[in-house]
């Protein structure tokens, strides 16, 4: 068998796990993503262990030897233990008995095989024990080298078991694709594609969230248009020649890529903020992020004068500016011509206005909605003299606008 060896597979808290669930002896596995990233030589993130022991003599074992134990997930035989202040998800072994398309029943196992026969992708099937030995039953090695997404067996078969897998065959692609998805394999999508509505929005803003974040998703929203799942999803959208442009505008200009400005570059405006938050199950401050992204004013253009750029970046703070500008060079005939906006962006320091509520109380005004007028006119001559006026220049105003009143 292959051998695979990382550096972290030697971390002190790792080889506690390991030795807790009395590896090597107990045939103990890290499987999953940390296998599949350490075998392609990229950083590893979450490390989660398999055991043929069950959850009781796993928890049992872990105790013993000083370490918390979360019971996580106990129906699907997964718990997590606690070292050195690190988290480590240790599952049983598993086969399905029942799936839905949603949730799936199974019962425990000391199968290895059997356990990796119910995993998703060829890449996400492998094992790799203590020693450095690379278990590998689907040939998931070489399909991780290549980019080249694989399902376990039967395409419609794992699909039917979870129709999420939908969703993250293309995530997946959007990380690790480097070879074009199987026609047989989008095929197995086109015809499952609608029960993504069974799915609960947040399982499917999750997925789409993951996808868009990464570093080019084109290839991968662009097949899932082309089997129709975009348009289960929302029939809304308007393709990925605008995702495109924005990936294009990220690299050309520095800008660092934002999965919600990507997806309000799938998504046109009639769809609304409320009904997009409903279907992803977004949370309100990314909903107000999108709302701000696909706002009509103020209007992000090459030749904005500067005092309108400052005030915008003023109001909105450069992070949504920035977001913006992308948005609309991306929506533009032509990509260049974009540097100053972006350089200004980037150089942009904010200008605390220096006078506040309780300097425009003091002048007398009573505390209300008046007081916000007032801060307002403030603000907009500070933001009219390129953030030099001074406190007594702005409270001038304020009082000229007092007895304008």
């Amino acid at each position: 068998m292959a051998k695979l060896k990382a550096p972290w597979m030697n971390d002190a808290a790792v080889t506690r796990v390991m030795a807790a669930l009395g590896a090597p002896e107990t045939d103990a596995r890290f499987v999953g993503g940390c296998v599949r990233d350490a075998l392609l030589g990229r950083p590893v993130g979450d490390i989660d262990i398999a055991t043929p022991d069950t959850p009781e003599a796993v928890t049992e074992k872990l105790e013993r030897a000083g370490l918390r134990v979360i019971p996580t997930g106990l129906a699907h035989g997964t718990v997590t233990a606690v070292a050195d202040g690190r988290n480590f998800e240790i599952t049983t072994l598993r086969r399905d008995t029942a799936c839905d398309g949603r949730h799936a029943a199974v019962e425990f196992t000391t199968d290895w095989h059997e356990d990796a026969s119910r995993r998703d992708f060829t890449m996400n099937a492998m094992s790799l024990s203590l020693d450095g030995t690379l278990h590998d039953d689907f040939k998931g090695a070489s399909d991780a080298r290549v980019g080249r997404l694989r399902f376990v067996g039967d395409p419609r078969a794992r699909i039917a078991e979870d129709y999420l897998r939908i969703l993250r065959l293309f995530r997946f692609h959007a990380w690790y694709g480097q070879k074009p998805i199987a026609p047989s394999i989008l095929e197995a999508c086109r015809e499952a594609r609608e029960n993504l509505t069974r799915l609960s929005g947040e399982r499917i803003g999750s997925e789409l969230v993951k996808l868009l974040s990464a570093p080019n998703p084109v290839l991968a929203v662009a097949a899932m248009q082309s089997c129709g799942v975009i348009g289960v999803l929302f029939p809304e959208a308007q393709g990925p020649s605008v995702l495109l442009k924005l990936v294009m505008v990220e690299r050309a200009y520095r800008v660092e890529p934002d999965w919600r400005a990507r997806l309000a570059s799938i998504v046109p405006d009639r769809l609304t903020i409320s009904d997009l938050q409903e279907r992803l199950k977004l949370s309100n401050a990314d909903a107000e992020t999108i709302a701000l992204l696909r706002a009509p004013l103020p209007v992000i253009a090459q030749d904005m004068p500067t005092l309108a750029l400052d005030a915008a970046l003023y109001r909105s703070g450069a992070e949504c500016v920035r977001g913006r500008a992308a948005l609309a060079a991306a929506h533009g005939r032509q990509l260049a011509g974009w540097a100053p906006v972006f350089k200004a962006i980037a150089g942009w320091e904010p200008q605390p206005i220096p006078v506040g509520g309780d300097d425009v109380i003091a002048l007398g005004v009573a505390p209300g909605p008046e007081v916000g007028r007032l801060l307002a006119v403030a603000e907009n001559a500070w933001i009219g003299s390129g953030f030099s006026a001074t406190r007594d220049q702005l409270l001038a105003e304020v009082k000229d606008n007092i007895k304008a009143c």
